[in-house]
């Protein structure tokens, strides 16, 4: 009976490596139908989308889930190393534009300045930025973050040092428009580098660091300038001690490579998997990016890539415009509200500017909770009211003074991390450093406009309608945000930078 069974019995024919394939692609799919995200889109068109994958890339998959990518590991001390020292840029630049509004105390008196040369020497600073954003952008997508990491720090020292030696304001404007691109370029160089580190769970506080530093440089700038007011040309000593952050980071950076994932990019694959090795351990391999035709410059421009760069460039304009108009001019502005003159106006300026530091602590960690789009809608609308109380009332006492100043700093974290983290998640690896340079660059023109035009603003119409005009930035920058903002919490960077993992989610409210 048994020798019966065994001659009956049917026998499937042996499987050949499309069987294989196709079988591994059925079994692919239902794990992405498994954990397809519902706020991206409907599972069945998920499914549906990755429906027609070639054996070539199941297998790449199926060995991808063998193993550990980058968004599996957890920050480690090296890691966390990246994270502080590549945030020293943001540190420069907080710390640079906030002690040449101190500075100017000093400077305008011995230069005999007028209000227009006063104000050109604070816009230098920012044309700067504007010009290094975008050729720093371009020339880290080029040539490699590692090398520009290096080459910003030692021009930011040397054209601090040139600084001191000026002796008329024109000068003084030169040194800080090449201070200001070098400053500019450390920006796309720097986020990129954080965001092709860090694991998404942790990219909000690795960028978080970066806003954080912004706000620890212009507090340090602040208390520096209180303490060098009266020492006889203490400005030349403020300007000139920018060289001790500059030292510190390239002592701290010598060490840090370069992206894995550029130079997989740039077909250097072998370099690239010895970097996640020695960074991130033998077990971990770096995650293949979707084959897609070349993204360049010009698709960028041309492509559905653009309604992104049209939100980045409007949203940090308007988030950066009133700050950087706060910090450039703060003591002119904290004496307009009555909190002082010379050196407690200074002082007035340090404590609004600890309630930005102190804001984008927790905002860190909101980003992933509560999430990117809530925690910004959140904080423009407290941001706002802030502004507006300061512009209807600006004879008010001063405890309110200091409070809707801190209502207004303290919810700047959470957008202030998000001028940092958005460009360099929706944009993809090969352009990801010329997408931020051109963002921020865009918002640069803005902050350029306003820090040349805010003293002569506030001598023309006074500080109350001053702040009216931030105030109408930032509900502009509101409404915008409530129609475009998306939700990249939890996702990859491959996932919010494809074009088509992230565009639905612009709609899904």
């Amino acid at each position: 009976m048994s020798a019966i069974k065994k001659t009956t019995q049917v026998v499937s024919p042996p499987k050949d490596d499309s069987d294989m394939a196709c079988e591994s692609s059925d079994m692919a799919r239902e794990e992405i139908l498994h954990q397809a995200s519902p706020d991206v889109r409907t599972q069945r068109a998920y499914v549906e989308e990755h429906g027609k994958w070639s054996p070539e890339r199941v297998a790449r998959y199926v060995k991808r889930k063998a193993k550990k990518t980058i968004d599996d590991v957890a920050m480690t001390p090296f890691l966390r190393k990246i994270a502080i020292f590549s945030s020293g840029g943001s540190f420069l630049d907080g710390y640079v534009l906030s002690l040449i509004g101190v500075a100017l105390t000093q400077i305008t008196p011995m230069f005999n300045l007028t209000a227009s040369e006063s104000a050109a020497i604070g816009a230098s600073v920012m044309l700067g930025i504007l010009v290094g954003t975008i050729v720093g952008g371009y020339l880290t997508d080029a040539i490699g973050r590692k090398k520009m990491f290096i080459i910003d720090l030692v021009a930011i020292a040397l054209f601090s040092i040139l600084s001191v030696f000026c002796s008329n304001p024109w000068e003084l404007v030169a040194a800080r428009f090449f201070i200001g691109v070098f400053v500019g370029a450390d920006y796309p160089i720097a986020t990129s580098l954080i965001a092709e580190f860090t694991p998404k769970k942790y990219r909000s506080i690795s960028m978080g660091a970066v806003s954080a530093a912004w706000y620890l440089g212009a507090t340090v700038a602040a208390f520096v300038g209180y303490f060098l007011y009266t020492v006889p040309d203490g400005w030349k000593w403020m300007l000139g001690s920018a060289v001790i952050p500059c030292i510190i980071l390239l002592v701290g950076r010598h060490d840090i490579p370069e992206s894995p994932m550029w130079l997989a990019k740039k077909g250097r694959r072998e370099e690239a998997d010895e970097i996640v090795h020695r960074v991130f351990g033998e077990d971990v391999e770096l995650e293949d990016e979707e084959e897609q035709p070349k993204t360049s410059l010009r698709m960028l421009l041309h492509s559905g890539y653009m309604k992104r760069m049209v939100f980045m460039g409007v949203f940090i304009l308007c988030q950066v415009v009133p700050m950087y108009a706060i910090y450039t001019f703060g003591p002119d502005i904290m004496t307009a509200f009555g909190l002082g003159e010379g050196q407690e106006s200074i002082l007035g300026e340090s404590v609004v500017s600890l309630f930005f530091l102190i804001g984008s602590i927790p905002a860190m960690f909101w980003l992933n909770s509560m999430g990117r789009r809530k925690l910004l809608l959140i904080s423009l609308v407290f941001m706002g009211a802030g502004l507006t109380i300061l512009g209807v009332w600006p004879m008010a006492p001063i405890f309110v003074v200091i409070l809707a100043f801190g209502m207004y700093a303290f919810f700047s974290g959470g957008p202030g991390i998000l001028q940092w983290l958005y460009p360099n998640e929706l944009f993809p690896t090969e352009v990801r450093a010329s997408a931020v340079g051109i963002a921020i660059g865009f918002s640069r023109i803005g902050t350029i406009v306003s820090t040349y035009g805010t003293p002569l603003f506030l001598a023309a119409f006074g500080v109350g309608p001053t702040m009216l005009v931030a105030a109408v930035l930032v509900g502009i920058c509101l409404v915008m945000s409530w129609f475009i903002a998306p939700e990249t919490k939890g996702k990859s960077l491959a996932e919010t930078s494809a074009l088509e993992g992230i565009d639905s989610v612009y709609k899904a409210r």
